[in-house]
């Protein structure tokens, strides 16, 4: 058998890689897009990973038996998801905040975030879903703290089912309907901080740290010709029956 991965994380490429070298198959390529490639430097030189475009690059992947996408930047086209069988490792659970960072949503709707492999459809982040696991989120976490366990949950999830997943030896289940999808544009929408918004201290604390991502700079707001980035930090310290 043939597979094809694409990634465009760097933590999923590492801890899936030995994973699927494991197991009994003829050819395992891996992909990065373009913008990744200075991410994916010595993979590339040394470990025979390789950039590609999936939508004008797909005529090759119809060669291959299997396809997983796993933190990807493409939208496979209709034409890849009908002619193999492809598979999405999602950082989120379905069919709850599909798209865009579901941990930074999950924060704020209150919606269950967690790790979803399903089959792909022409959709994104939708098809008969395969298997996932629900990841608690407890209110002294940030959006990167979310992430991490949700990252560490993908990788047990797909060993655990890296060789049903790669034989085909599985039941699917529908998502208990279509859910909610967030896009590119509603991320960057969400981290335009409007001064003047009324919220409770919950509500802001809540915003701020869904929308803290170390390293990373999100939420800002308008000063003159200026953007005034925020983030938060928070300390969890565990209080004894004498405190």
């Amino acid at each position: 058998m043939k597979i094809f991965v694409f990634t465009d994380n760097r933590f999923v490429y590492q801890n899936l890689r030995p994973i699927l070298l494991a197991q009994d198959v003829t050819v395992v390529d891996f992909y990065c897009s373009p913008s990744s490639a200075e991410i994916f430097r010595e993979e590339i030189a040394h470990e025979g990973m390789r950039c590609a475009q999936v939508n004008s690059d797909f005529p090759l992947l119809l060669e291959y038996q299997l396809g997983f996408s796993c933190h990807s930047k493409h939208i496979f086209p209709a034409e890849l998801v009908n002619g193999v069988r492809c598979i999405n490792i999602h950082p989120g659970l379905n069919p709850y905040n599909r798209g865009w960072y579901p941990q930074v949503f999950s924060i704020l709707n209150k919606l269950p975030v967690g790790v979803t492999i399903h089959e792909m459809d022409e959709e994104i982040d939708h098809g008969p879903i395969i298997c996932q696991v629900e990841v608690e989120i407890d209110e002294w976490e940030t959006s990167a703290d979310v992430y991490m366990r949700v990252l560490e949950q993908e990788v047990k999830l797909f060993r655990q089912w890296a060789p049903r997943l790669i034989s085909g030896n599985y039941q699917t289940m529908q998502p208990d309907g279509e859910g909610n999808f967030n896009s590119k544009h509603d991320f960057s929408a969400l981290c335009a901080i409007d001064l003047d918004k009324r919220v409770t201290f919950r509500e802001a604390i809540d915003y701020l740290r869904a929308v803290s991502h170390p390293p990373f700079f999100n939420a800002y707001y308008r000063s003159g010709e200026s953007k005034v980035y925020v983030r938060l930090e928070l300390r969890r310290e565990i209080i004894g029956d004498d405190a």
